[in-house]
């Protein structure tokens, strides 16, 4: 599959990248959820992730990321991969949203953006990602939505305000390479949870 249609201006399509942040560190106890960075395999896989969007042209022209230090970090590492990177929007209401939570802030999203990423966090992040679509990834990961995992996905829309779960094709799901490093074009299976330790 290509990334042509969705990426040209009159293309009657629009592209998500669904984003959940790299690996946290818990080694520092004093910081707050809120300021806890990336450990060592979170930078790598913040930098994998960079590079397999390259690699496959799922670049975005608009990212919405939270606030929290670990999702700074990792669309920060990704964006090292890009010769050219947008620049970030930092919403605080993005830290540990819903998904309704995240349906609602992508569809306030500028009408000139065609492949726009979301880095936010689990549970919420996984969430989204599998209510998106109208048939969901027969992929274990996919329903965990582990650290650094990203879905692509195309929906049949020309703005976003029209964005609603149930209607994604799911083009491309990224995973670390340690974990795999799924690379899945066809949809299939459902449902997330998230990991008490890391959202």
């Amino acid at each position: 599959m290509t990334n042509q249609t969705a990426n040209q201006p009159n293309s009657p399509h629009l592209r998500l990248i669904v984003t959940r942040h790299a690996k946290s560190s818990w080694s520092d106890l004093t910081l707050s959820d809120h300021a806890r960075p990336l450990k060592g395999r979170g930078k790598r896989a913040a930098s994998e992730l960079g590079q397999w969007l390259v690699a496959h042209g799922h670049l975005p022209d608009a990212v919405l990321s939270s606030d929290s230090q670990r999702t700074r970090e990792t669309w920060q590492l990704a964006a090292d991969a890009m010769s050219v990177a947008p620049e970030p929007i930092w919403l605080p209401d993005l830290y540990l949203a819903s998904p309704n939570d995240l349906l609602s802030i992508v569809q306030q999203a500028s009408g000139r953006s065609r492949t726009l990423m979301v880095i936010a966090h689990n549970p919420g992040i996984g969430e989204f990602a599998n209510r998106l679509l109208t048939k969901a990834l027969d992929e274990e990961d996919f329903e965990r939505f582990p650290t650094a995992a990203a879905l692509v996905a195309e929906f049949p829309i020309t703005h976003w305000n029209e964005l609603e779960f149930g209607t994604g094709s799911a083009l491309a799901f990224f995973t670390p390479s340690e974990r795999g490093g799924n690379q899945i074009a066809d949809s299939q299976s459902s449902s997330n949870t998230d990991g008490a330790s890391e959202q």
